[in-house]
């Protein structure tokens, strides 16, 4: 048994500001040995994604005490039996969504979340069923097959990727949800062609993901949408060609084949299919609380032939995609460096909850 230190979520729903409630408790923890099919790794970095918010403020209902974190890379430092393809030393990327490769949903090429692995994720385990997280002999869960706010974690083998040497930690991580959700989401869903528009409503690690993808392609035109000036002059830095205040691009009549919604609130949706141009596809990657409802005319599906396109964890397959985005970075075309908005220490979780749901961040970096 191996005695780490991690984020626990202790209760959700906890009121604001989250630094003064502390929902979630920096503490040690027990981890139990990989099973079979499992590793342990040492967690190099992680970021603070929407996904974890949502369990924190209760829009995702999760059991507890779960230690919380789903974005993140680190360094093999033990396998179990059955996992013959990886070796200790080598940096791999959690994925949050593991895939069986067994289920239909598995045969459908990334558009349809793993049934096992939703399960699993779901209950809290890891895929499988396993648990290796305990304190003072009670379980403690685990957060999307990862638990990655946390020096080491033990994952299933479907839950990682594994990376070059030369990605740094940093990228590496972003890769796992934030590069795959947004990025996928362009790349497999979007498919952008030359002479095309993209639009990206809302600006966060996803958002910014999805309008670095987008400038990766060749010829591609990339229009950006939030709230906020600060994350509109962000994504000008980045190179996106126009940016607007939802407000001011349904003013101008802002229109694209391929719009991607990445806020989950049911006003950035309506701002979506609202650009989205006939013959066009708005893709959906937020997640919205469960009890969120839109208002639209589907005239429109109908008479403009336009499409609404749900996209989870950016419709990929991580081993598939992850070294696709790999090879983007190397060649200079993806800088998802410039994702972190700022690097920050594990003790920091709760101000950094309260700084996401303020929308004043993009990726907020833990690094160990």
């Amino acid at each position: 048994m191996l005695q780490i230190r991690g984020a626990v979520l202790e209760h959700i729903g906890s009121p604001r500001p989250y630094a003064t409630s502390r929902p979630i408790n920096v503490t040690d923890v027990d981890l139990a040995p990989p099973g079979a099919g499992e590793l342990q790794v040492r967690i190099e970095a992680a970021g603070v994604c929407h996904s974890d918010l949502s369990v924190v403020d209760g829009n995702r209902v999760r059991p507890v005490p779960m230690l919380l974190g789903h974005e993140a890379a680190g360094i093999v430092e033990r396998v179990g039996d059955g996992v013959g393809d990886l070796r200790v030393g080598q940096r791999v990327v959690m994925a949050f969504l593991p895939r069986c490769g067994q289920c239909a949903a598995c045969a459908t090429d990334g558009l349809t979340p793993c049934e096992p692995g939703s399960a699993a994720n779901t209950a809290g385990t890891l895929l499988g069923g396993g648990m290796r997280l305990s304190r003072d002999g009670q379980p403690v869960y685990h957060h999307l097959g990862v638990s990655g706010f946390a020096t080491h974690a033990v994952v299933h083998r479907a839950s990682v990727v594994p990376v070059p040497d030369d990605v740094p930690p940093g990228v590496a991580a972003l890769l796992g949800c934030a590069v795959l959700t947004g990025g996928g989401a362009v790349l497999n869903v979007g498919a952008p062609r030359p002479g095309q528009t993209v639009a990206v409503v809302g600006l966060g690690g996803v958002g910014m993901a999805a309008v670095l993808t987008a400038l990766a392609h060749n010829d591609v035109r990339v229009v950006a949408i939030d709230q906020l000036t600060d994350k509109l002059t962000a994504a000008q830095g980045l190179g996106a060609h126009e940016t607007y205040t939802p407000q001011a691009a349904t003013e101008a009549g802002v229109k694209a084949p391929i719009v991607v919604e990445a806020v989950g609130h049911p006003c950035a949706l309506q701002t979506a299919i609202e650009l989205t141009a006939p013959g066009g596809r708005t893709i959906t990657v937020g997640l919205p609380p469960p009890d969120a409802r839109i208002s639209v005319s589907p005239l429109g599906f109908v008479a403009e032939g336009r499409s609404l396109i749900g996209s989870y964890l950016g419709s990929a397959v991580p081993a598939r995609d992850i070294p696709r985005f790999v090879e983007l970075w190397r060649a200079g075309r993806l800088p998802v460096e410039s994702l972190v908005s700022s690097r920050i220490g594990l003790d920091d979780i709760n101000v950094a909850m309260d700084h996401l749901a303020d929308g004043i961040a993009v990726r907020q970096l833990i690094t160990f």
